[in-house]
């Protein structure tokens, strides 16, 4: 259960209660920190520890090109990796045709990374008509 002290913000209220969940390999900090980003952002999130991540991305039908440290899955869709929650909220309102979003690789500028500075894209994938960037950063 997710306590607050305060009223959320608009942008934290709008994913109040979106359930998230992410399989992380338990010696992830960085995963730690996107988590802690997404739990700001209001979403609920789950965490499952799993010591072998790569079954975890086949089975969400993640291309290995897309791969990052960990997977979550949000109302349907698939997230990898650092994926600004932002890009979550997006995603949620326009509900595409598509597997989801990844931020391939561990972009040092995404949420839980937090080196500011290098830019990075977010990529839809699954989509008919093939991967294409759903946000620069």
């Amino acid at each position: 259960m997710l306590l607050a002290t305060a009223l959320p913000s608009g942008s934290a209220r709008a994913a109040q209660g979106t359930r998230v969940e992410v399989w992380k390999d338990p010696s992830c900090g960085c995963c730690e920190g996107w988590v802690r980003h997404m739990r700001q952002a209001g979403f609920e999130v789950a965490v499952r520890e799993v010591p072998d991540m790569p079954p975890i991305k086949a089975a969400n039908g993640l291309p290995e090109a897309l791969w990052s440290c960990h997977t979550a899955r949000v109302d349907g869709y698939v997230l990898e990796g650092h994926v600004p929650a932002a890009d979550v909220r997006r995603l949620l309102a326009e509900r595409p045709r598509a597997r989801g979003l990844s931020a391939p690789g561990m972009p040092p500028s995404s949420p839980g990374m937090d080196m500011p500075g290098t830019p990075y894209d977010v990529v839809l994938f699954g989509a008919e008509g093939g991967d294409r960037t759903w946000a620069r950063h």
